[in-house]
């Protein structure tokens, strides 16, 4: 009976490609006190190998491309090959003849969940290693029997690549040398237990080709030199519960377009966007996804590249050079960040290793119906990895001041849009997502730990208690959350007719029973103007007047309420249409008065937000709002005063209706002159110009429970802004 030696076994594997460990074969090993090299060069014609200063030649064992060389001296490690393809003489170390890079600390920390900058680990890094320059690459496939690098570099041949595999960590490697910046690559895979191969991009890849390509390209160190170090130190001892905090939301796509429809770059928003939000009088811009993403129409919240910058704008560099431009201009960067989802792009994360390792097996627990979308399993260790590394990465590599959480809700409840008998209850019952909350907890503690002065700011539309509260209080541990409550009701009231509103005034009202509950920002996203929702402008009732007269009192609104704030782009100039991804705001509106009006009257909400410490100074503090009248149902006025630590104060009178309302006589604390310091019925704004000629006295007669009262005129549909000199 004649039998396989081992030799004739593996290489058999390696020919097949289905080597668990490729390096135990080739490479240098000893042998018999004898050492001996075997290469797996397929398409090669004649290989060599430098010995002792010499060049000699490899013997072809296989006809499919195994070359051998035997010697009684040592041969080095690594091993320098020349050999001829395709009529062309190629010299480069053997892969096979490196010592592996990664450390057992390393994968330890990754197998924990605890390896933050796992990044550094995982992926494709140019690299020195014994001296010589080329590319190390590792990735997670822990149900793999093969994985392979493949690329430009190796005909997309997944034979020739093949990668180690370290112990039962799951985590394959390989350095090749040679491979430098730009080289495109994928991972091929075969499944361990089923045979089948995918072919799949890098998970932690740092830049992909242009769409509709889907490889990952090699990315070199960074060289750009940050200038925003004064921005650092301030942000990181920075009173940000104390601050003005105003959101420009901005699709970078959709801002505005260049000659034939074209993205504009990083360096062009650079200088295009940010004078604009400094100008406009923001404190910060909100990045809607600019992580690596296939399909425009997803918005990018449909990620593939969860570590790379989006190349339809530029490079990672051209990245930094944005966010540096940023912060020395004064202004900070949120990225919208989404860890609650990912696609099933065949090429991507889903069935990653053949196997649902990103995500769930059953559906009821891995999937988004109504978005057709996976999700992650944070109940493993290295998915919750991926995870917190990537969180880690935006903030350290991009000096970014926050994440904004997409679809907490989603994260938070096990039957979050599900029917009974679509959803799995957890292990004690109940629909709570234990894992989800676990990760955001380690997210917020992580991200206040590591990045002082960074936010995370949560989308959040239920009533989940203390999602803006410290872990250690029992929290959730953001920093903020998306007042969604306060929208809907705002919104809902505004699009009543103004003769009907007087049925509906508890909507104005009924948000101060919860406004301190949470750290709230205050939001008209990208969300209420798609979708058939329309723009904020064409949400408003009545004729062309009162549509701009309702929006301008809409957003001073929204500017003197307690919370933070944010705002969609196009918003601030009465954007006419919905925000469509495909092409530029209407930048043309602003020839035309009344878009030009609103646009200076957030202009002038912007600064007077900033600038007067009434107005954000407790945005989340009981102390910082007082009312003034909010029963005034059948005239539709609310009033009330926004006050600050140092006992400073404005009143706010705001008149939903079109009727101009004279002789209303309001309740204020003190006696004295009051200026109008904003009347968003300016005719410099668009309105009609009739206010209270920029001053009222109060005098000492008792109203609405207060010493001193002043007469007031109420402009028709709009909101006033009074401050005692």
């Amino acid at each position: 009976m004649v039998t396989k030696s081992t030799t004739d076994t593996q290489l058999e594997r390696i020919l097949a490609a289905r080597h668990h460990d490729p390096f135990a074969y080739l490479g240098v090993h000893e042998s018999q006190g004898k050492w001996v090299l075997r290469c797996f060069l397929p398409d090669a014609r004649c290989v060599w190998a430098k010995v002792a200063g010499n060049w000699e030649a490899l013997s072809r064992d296989h006809p499919h491309g195994l070359y051998t060389l035997q010697s009684s001296r040592k041969l080095e490690s690594p091993c320098l090959l020349k050999w001829e393809q395709d009529n062309q003489v190629f010299e480069r170390h053997d892969p096979y003849t490196f010592p592996p890079m990664l450390s057992d600390h390393d994968l330890y920390l990754f197998n924990e969940g605890r390896l933050l900058q796992a990044y550094r680990m995982l992926g494709a890094h140019v690299v020195e290693h014994c001296g010589v320059r080329g590319t190390r690459f590792a990735v997670w496939a822990p149900n793999a029997e093969r994985v392979s690098v493949i690329g430009d570099f190796n005909r997309w041949d997944g034979r020739i690549h093949p990668m180690r595999v370290h112990g039962s960590s799951g985590v394959w490697e390989i350095f090749i040398p040679g491979i430098d910046e730009n080289a495109l690559y994928k991972f091929e895979i075969r499944n361990r237990h089923s045979g089948h191969i995918l072919v799949k991009t890098d998970p932690y890849g740092f830049g992909f080709e242009r769409r509709p390509g889907t490889a990952a390209r090699v990315v070199g160190p960074s060289r750009f030199t940050w200038h925003d170090q004064e921005w650092m130190r301030n942000r990181a001892k920075a009173d940000w519960l104390h601050a003005p905090f105003n959101i420009y939301e901005v699709h970078l796509g959709s801002w505005r377009r260049g000659d034939h429809n074209r993205f504009l770059s990083y360096g062009e928003l650079a200088q295009t966007l940010v004078p604009y939000v400094k100008e406009m009088g923001y404190t910060h811009i909100e990045l809607m996804p600019i992580s690596e993403h296939p399909l425009d129409e997803s918005w990018g919240y449909q990620t593939t590249g969860y570590f790379g910058v989006t190349s339809r704008y530029g490079t990672p560099d051209d990245f930094r050079s944005f966010v540096d431009t940023c912060h020395r201009a004064g202004i900070g960067v949120i990225l919208d960040w989404v860890p609650a989802h990912f696609p099933k792009d065949s090429w991507a994360l889903a069935r990653f290793d053949g196997t649902a390792l990103y995500e769930h097996e059953d559906p009821r627990l891995g999937e988004h119906q109504d978005w057709g979308t996976l999700i992650f399993n944070y109940g493993r260790n290295e998915v919750r990895n991926f995870l917190l590394a990537n969180a880690h990465y935006w903030l350290h590599e991009f000096h970014l001041d926050g994440l904004r959480v997409d679809a907490v809700a989603s994260m938070l409840y096990l039957d979050y849009s599900r029917k009974p008998g679509e959803w799995l209850p957890n292990r004690y019952g109940g629909r709570e997502n234990l894992e989800a909350i676990e990760f955001l907890k380690q997210l917020n503690i992580m991200v206040h730990e590591e990045f002082p002065g960074a936010l995370t700011i949560a989308e959040e539309s239920t009533a989940w208690p203390m999602i803006s509260r410290p872990v250690y209080l029992g929290g959730l541990g953001f920093s903020m959350k998306w007042n969604m409550g306060w929208m809907h009701d705002t919104l809902a009231y505004m699009k009543h007719d103004p003769i009907y509103r007087r049925y509906h005034h508890d909507q104005l009202t009924f948000g101060q029973l919860y406004a301190y509950s949470e750290n709230f920002v205050l939001p008209f996203s990208h969300d209420e103007v798609v979708h058939g929702k329309r723009s904020l402008l064409d949400k408003m009732p009545g004729d062309a007047w009162q549509k701009f007269a309702n929006l301008r009192l809409l957003l001073t609104y929204q500017m003197t309420y307690p919370g933070k704030k944010l705002n969609f782009m196009g918003n601030e100039f009465g954007q006419g249409r919905e925000w469509s991804v495909n092409g530029s705001l209407e930048w043309h509106l602003l020839d035309v008065h009344w878009h030009r009006g609103v646009q200076a009257l957030v202009r002038d909400l912007n600064r007077l937000y900033r600038d007067v410490p009434a107005l954000h100074d407790l945005d989340f503090s009981q102390e910082g709002f007082a009312w003034i009248d909010c029963h005034d149902a059948d005239q539709s006025v609310i009033l009330y005063q926004r006050r600050a630590r140092d006992g400073s104060y404005v009143v706010v009178a705001l008149n939903f209706t079109p009727v101009q309302r004279e002789g209303y006589r309001i309740g204020v604390p003190h006696g004295g002159k009051y200026r109008e310091i904003l009347n968003s019925n300016a005719a410099l704004y668009g309105g009609s110009d009739t206010g209270n000629s920029g001053s009222v006295d109060a005098e000492d007669i008792s109203w609405m429970g207060y010493p001193h009262s002043m007469v007031l005129t109420l402009p028709p549909l709009a909101g006033i802004i009074l401050k005692r000199d």
